[in-house]
């Protein structure tokens, strides 16, 4: 992986797509789920926020709906994505974009009436909203003027034609630690899932994922978040836990070591099972749990990450939040887009191009019904923190 130096060309290198034009994959740590959209859920109820002006001087007019004045944790990541989709224009070598920046203020409704702003003001494509239910009620708006969408939900169900994802789907991490984990002969599976949405977005993709590996779930249990309640639920697993090979726990570092600290004293030899995660483990709670040593899971590489953030340091003086690369990643594919692709810049055929495109969060490709694939590293977790043991693609593999 390489560095990243302050360079303008840095973005428009990053982002030139595969259609003749070489590109440079930049992966990064994260987690699959982003903590302000939880599958659905969305912020507090807000007034529209005041007007935020442009970003950029471009000709092509672009939209970022963002919750800018929504309360909390989520109006905070939206001002890093719009400080990471700032910074994504300047380090881009003369990008002919403007950015119409609007506040939805976490509300579908202000996500609604963003849009529609935007696309009187001459929008071509609109980057955001954050929210699941912002996001619907933005595609609605945006397909009955043939306006191109992507966004920053989670939650797959948003998606659709002309609606794409750009965040961390969890799929993608199942899909890889599954088959990383059935290429080293691992058949068995037993799962420990959250019995919440993600838990259910996950066990979907995993059954699907053993069953294409010609694998079998030998046993699957969901436990409840009230630690003192999942007794039932991993004491199923324990008694199943002879009969595989392998111990999927797709959860974050809150639940996991209460999970395998009660699996212990069900005597599961967890020496024996290859323990295998989410991206959601790539947390030093997680690297400091000696009974979680050499478990997999599936995440981007962290060195994209790391050189955005100094970057991002020194531009704005702070930390940015983990989603705002993607604000970066979506501006600076907009850039290139426009750069390179002339009138077709924005089209279904370009954007759902099966080369992909590459950026901090490495490489990734919309599908045609507006999910999205990554390529991700499989890691191991250490005392030392995340060691990679399969890195993350450079490109996407001819014809799939």
């Amino acid at each position: 992986m390489g560095t990243h130096v302050e360079n303008k060309g840095v973005g428009r290198r990053r982002f030139c797509m595969a259609l003749g034009i070489p590109v440079t994959a930049m992966a990064l740590a994260a987690c699959t789920s982003s903590s302000f959209d939880r599958l659905g859920t969305d912020a507090p109820p807000q007034t529209e926020g005041p007007p935020v002006a442009p970003i950029g001087a471009g000709q092509i007019r672009v939209a970022l709906i963002l919750p800018l004045s929504a309360p909390g944790n989520a109006g905070i990541a939206a001002i890093s994505m719009k400080n990471a989709a700032e910074m994504a224009l300047a380090e881009f070598k003369e990008p002919n974009v403007q950015l119409l920046v609007k506040d939805d203020a976490g509300t579908p409704q202000g996500a609604q009436a963003a849009a529609q702003q935007a696309i009187d003001e001459g929008a071509e494509m609109i980057l955001g909203p954050l929210f699941a239910q912002s996001v619907s009620a933005v595609g609605g708006v945006a397909r009955s003027r043939g306006i191109p969408v992507i966004a920053f939900s989670t939650d797959a169900s948003v998606a659709a034609r002309g609606v794409y994802l750009l965040s961390f789907l969890p799929e993608s991490d199942v899909r890889r630690i599954v088959d990383y984990a059935a290429a080293r002969g691992k058949r068995s599976f037993a799962a420990l899932l959250p019995d919440n949405a993600y838990g259910a977005v996950v066990e979907a993709a995993f059954q699907q994922a053993v069953a294409r590996r010609g694998g079998r779930v030998v046993a699957l249990e969901k436990y409840p978040a009230d630690p003192a309640r999942m007794a039932e639920s991993i004491r199923r697993i324990a008694q199943a836990a002879g009969r595989a090979d392998s111990l999927f726990i797709p959860d974050g570092a809150d639940a996991v070591p209460q999970v395998v600290q009660q699996l212990e004293a069900n005597r599961v030899n967890l020496k024996r099972l290859q323990l295998l995660g989410t991206g959601l483990w790539d947390d030093p709670r997680i690297m400091e749990n000696p009974s979680l040593a050499g478990g997999l899971f599936a995440a981007p590489d962290s060195a994209g990450f790391r050189g955005f953030s100094t970057r991002y340091r020194a531009r704005y003086g702070g930390d940015p939040v983990r989603t705002a690369t993607l604000a970066y990643d979506a501006v600076a594919l907009v850039a290139a887009l426009v750069k390179t692709q002339g009138q077709q810049r924005f089209s279904e055929q370009v954007l759902t191009g099966p080369s992909g495109f590459a950026g901090i969060d490495g490489i990734f490709r919309f599908k045609s019904d507006g999910t999205n694939e990554r390529g991700l590293a499989v890691l191991r977790v250490t005392p030392g923190g995340a060691q990679v043991v399969s890195p993350a693609p450079k490109a996407f593999a001819p014809g799939t």
